[in-house]
């Protein structure tokens, strides 16, 4: 039975503080707030301290992406430097698995020590990882300097939404959402012209290295500017409030899934018991993670004090106890499949079907980039001016379903005027859904569950990327076998992944060779294409089933800037609590 989203007005009369921490609020209640929900009104006016509080927060985000869109550019200068062809997967994928496993952690350790320390803390990580993979001398040095990155860069993007969530009111969130997502546009669109430069004017070093001044920035900021309150308690008693077990579940779970879908069909066969035996174990693994989370920590969470309780379940459960977060949480999962499969597979036909060079098939892949941008922007605004979110997310999956629709039609002999059209399309809906899912996840629940919301909606994109690009390589390589001229196939051994060894040899092939390939190639992403128009489909269903609760204009006062909370006696933060069924 679900809960509903109506306004529920649950002020009481005065309590003692004993009445008080046997006090719960519904998480879908909080419109009316009771004195116990410890959140403050929203300031009209943001001062000094706020401004210089979010360049923070952007710089950090900046950071992060900067290395992450960086390093692609110049990989095969790199695995050419360190002798390291076997084992080039694992520059990129190394940190995308430390990632996505540290994402849930990060979120509840950013309850249990604060905002400040976990940041810092990151942007540390992240540094020591860059020193160590400049000066890596192999590739087995350099992937665990990735896999140190990534534990650093992940929670850095997650921090970044966090602590966005607590210096700014969800009715405000459009605004400053959209200056993230500007950040992270212009740091992953010079990212690629650095690695380029870098790699060959200077050293490849130089793109690990130039994060060290970055790091060095972002950490001064951070550590002068975002002056938020932190949670006190002796450092061993926040420790033992840690879900240990839990995140050691989700983290092997997910680090076993993600090793599977990254082997499967390049280094192994997908029937194989390299894929199978990870992928089943890392499913088993997460199944295993939810089941523990309900038996140990359901009860729990629902009478536990948010501010003060003596364990913090990774996942609590009363963010998926209302069908609009839970839904929410679904659609986007679904929109990391597809917002990855569009950005990783567009080249592939650019390179496949009309002759591109790598570089070019990146240039002829702007429009996604240019587009996303603005209509993510605009997303944010359309929020901010109507206070609704239902309306954009509509909007955005139409988009994405039109868009998808019209890639099915590109074939080799299509003009530029199709296939960027077509890109604009799609894209203008990927950039809508990146900026809309968020809201949704957090207006039913009390504000105090920010971070873990956060750290989940962070987590399920993170995941859903690698299980978009491993489902539209399964459906490509299945089409082609069966599309591509026999003669073509013929080229190449059976252990190997048509998809991707095929593109460098196709602009060296004689017609009418060469047109059979690309005509097989463009009927194959057209099936790829119509995989996602039904995932589309099934995130424009998510939409039927949120329900539009106002957004809250608070902020939880545990964690705002120092100065701005001085008034809330230090007994006092922290009691808000949530009930679940």
């Amino acid at each position: 039975m679900w809960r509903g989203c109506e306004r529920v007005d649950l002020s009481p009369p005065p309590l003692s503080s004993s009445a008080m921490s046997q006090t719960t609020l519904a998480p879908e209640s909080h419109s009316n707030l009771s004195p116990l929900e410890d959140v403050k009104k929203a300031s009209p006016r943001k001062g000094l301290a706020f401004w210089m509080a979010f360049l923070a927060v952007l710089a950090s985000l900046f950071l992060s992406v900067l290395d992450l869109s960086a390093v692609p550019t110049a990989l095969p200068t790199i695995v050419a430097d360190l002798q390291g062809g076997d084992q080039y997967v694992w520059v990129g994928s190394a940190y995308s698995l430390a990632s996505t496993a540290v994402l849930l952690m990060c979120g509840r350790m950013a309850d249990i020590f604060g905002r400040r320390p976990v940041m810092l803390t990151s942007i540390a990580l992240f540094a020591l990882g860059s020193a160590l993979a400049g000066a890596a001398h192999n590739m087995n040095m350099l992937v665990a300097a990735r896999v140190i990155q990534g534990l650093g860069g992940g929670c850095i993007y997650a921090m970044t939404q966090i602590v966005t969530s607590d210096l700014v009111p969800l009715s405000e969130r459009a605004a400053y959402q959209s200056a993230l997502v500007m950040v992270y546009a212009l740091a992953a669109g010079i990212g690629p012209f650095i690695g380029a430069i870098l790699s060959e004017k200077a050293s490849w070093r130089w793109i690990f290295y130039i994060n060290l001044p970055l790091t060095g920035v972002a950490f001064t900021l951070v550590a002068v500017f975002l002056r938020v309150h932190t949670p006190g308690g002796a450092i061993l008693t926040k420790l033992s409030r840690v879900d240990w077990t839990g995140n050691a579940l989700i983290a092997a779970g997910s680090t076993f899934t993600l090793i599977g879908l990254i082997w499967g069909g390049v280094h192994y066969p997908w029937g194989s018991a390299h894929v199978l035996g990870p992928l089943i174990s890392g499913v088993i693994l997460i199944v295993a993670f939810f089941i523990y989370e309900v038996l140990f920590f359901r009860r729990s969470t629902s009478e536990e004090n948010i501010g003060d309780s003596t364990s913090s379940a990774t996942l609590p459960f009363d963010l998926l106890d209302n069908r609009t977060s839970l839904f929410a949480f679904v659609a986007t999962f679904l929109h990391g499949i597809t917002s990855v499969v569009l950005i990783y597979y567009m080249p592939v036909f650019f390179q496949a079907c009309l002759g591109a060079s790598p570089i070019r098939s990146s240039v002829d892949i702007l429009p996604v980039a240019l587009v996303m941008t603005p209509f993510a922007m605009l997303c944010g605004i359309i929020i901010k001016v109507t206070q609704k979110y239902r309306p954009i997310n509509y909007l955005g999956w139409i988009l994405l379903i039109v868009g998808f629709g019209l890639l099915t039609l590109l074939r080799p002999e299509s003009p530029t005027a199709k296939w960027a059209g077509f890109q604009f399309i799609a894209a203008a809906g990927t950039g809508i859904i990146y900026a809309s899912t968020l809201f949704p996840i957090l207006a039913p629940l009390p504000v105090a569950r920010n971070a873990a919301a956060v750290a989940f909606f962070a987590f399920c994109r993170s995941f859903a990327q690698t299980w978009g690009i491993a489902m539209a390589g399964v459906i490509l390589q299945n089409r082609l076998s069966s599309a591509l001229p026999a003669a073509f196939i013929s080229l190449f051994s059976g252990d190997v992944d048509i998809a991707f060894a095929a593109v460098p040899v196709i602009r060296t092939l004689d017609e009418p060779l060469r047109g059979q390939v690309q005509a097989a190639f463009a009927d194959s992403l057209a099936v790829v294409w119509k995989a996602m128009i039904g995932v589309c489909g099934a995130g424009f269903l998510t939409v039927l089933l949120l329900k539009e609760v106002p957004m809250t204009t608070h902020m939880d006062e545990r964690f705002a800037l120092e100065d701005a909370g001085k008034s809330l006696p230090d007994e006092e933060k922290g009691q808000t609590k949530v009930a679940t069924r």
